[in-house]
């Protein structure tokens, strides 16, 4: 799913804020979902919710889509002109969209001439938010510290276009770099995906793709993805995963939130025709048919993420599959959005999991 609320540096989901009170712990955070979470997130997501700058999540979409970046999260950085950083585009399946993608290339004097292994990055939001700025700090920390080219895809969002089209532009990216290996540099045999959120939900459908269509797979690196419908309740006790219901109405991405995206991603009057247009687990990656013979996955959560519970019941059913291999951490305290918290030390240490899952993937010493 995703949520690119501006935190810390914007305003946390909660209800409408007072104009002079300043917002405390106590008025955003149940005593229940307080008690688990790091006090650094609370600090943070504190920092958010006093802020001045404009939330997100109070903005109607017609002016975040006019407006990007006056709504963007603090850790949005334009690499646009950075050194070994270059603008393409892949044509859509449906040959509607050149779909934005950003080509970040490792250092020679580092990592040699090449040709490198290549990850391609997904960027979460919902399916409805989000852009190439949103990851690019990752991907910047990938690259130079893995040493491997990553492709950073911009993938179209609802409500322009009908959900499973990101899908769809995801696994056009797979098949576009393994076509451009010469001119990207790149082992068209050493590829993984991987994404945060929503973006975490394209990835585990792309590694079911592309076992399907024989195409080889180094990693699938998924964080805090949507497994199951959430995105088709409406109300949060229609989940049978005890952290979705847990943590509904925490300050970060509690189920209203979950519920507007679903709203633009399938709108209810329109709902039966919607999941027509769709194989039924793409929505719920986890009521796939088969699990087996699928890509080496590495798949993480937030301990007070209510996607927690799903995205590990996925990682069970790997593992129950018998023959892939799986790599499963849980970072405690941490909620949905931990990992671009630059002052929290769980941020840094998710930095240093991905280089290391990196660079075994890819076999990069």
């Amino acid at each position: 799913m995703g949520d690119n609320n501006p935190q810390p540096g914007g305003a946390a989901d909660s209800t409408a804020r007072p104009t002079k009170k300043k917002l405390t712990a106590e008025d955003l955070f149940p005593p229940h979902v307080l008690a688990q979470y790091d006090p650094k997130a609370v600090e943070l997501v504190l920092l958010g919710a006093n802020s001045d700058k404009p939330a997100q999540h109070e903005a109607p979409l017609p002016e975040i889509r006019k407006n990007p970046a006056l709504y963007a999260p603090p850790w949005c950085t334009n690499t646009t002109g950075y050194e070994r950083v270059a603008d393409d585009a892949v044509a859509s399946t449906d040959g509607q969209a050149q779909v934005p993608v950003k080509v970040y290339r490792p250092d020679p004097a580092r990592w040699g001439d090449g040709p490198y292994g290549v990850h391609l990055n997904f960027h979460g939001g919902g399916h409805v938010l989000g852009d190439l700025t949103c990851d690019a700090l990752l991907c910047l920390n990938m690259r130079d510290g893995a040493g491997v080219v990553v492709v950073d895809v911009n993938y179209r969002h609802c409500p322009e276009v009908t959900w499973g089209k990101g899908i769809e532009d995801g696994w056009a990216a797979v098949q576009w770099v393994r076509d451009s290996a010469q001119k990207l540099n790149i082992n068209p045999d050493s590829v993984s995906v991987g994404g945060i959120s929503a973006g975490a939900t394209i990835s585990l459908v792309l590694q079911h793709l592309a076992r399907d269509a024989g195409v080889p797979l180094k990693l699938c690196m998924a964080t805090v993805p949507a497994t199951d419908k959430g995105l088709l309740y409406d109300d949060p006790a229609e989940s049978p995963y005890p952290s979705f219901r847990e943590f509904a109405h925490g300050p970060v991405l509690p189920f209203k939130r979950i519920r507007l995206f679903g709203g633009f991603c399938f709108p209810r009057d329109q709902l039966p025709k919607r999941l027509a247009l769709i194989p039924e687990w793409w929505t719920c990656p986890i009521k796939a048919d088969n699990f087996r013979g699928l890509c080496d996955t590495f798949l993480r959560t937030g301990a007070v993420d209510p996607l927690r519970d799903e995205g590990e019941a996925y990682g069970f059913k790997l593992v129950q599959a018998g023959n892939v291999k799986v790599t499963m951490k849980r970072y405690i305290g941490c909620p949905h959005m931990w990992m671009y918290w630059s002052p929290m030390p769980q941020k840094h240490e998710y930095d240093q999991d991905s280089i290391r899952a990196l660079k075994d993937a890819h076999g990069v010493k």
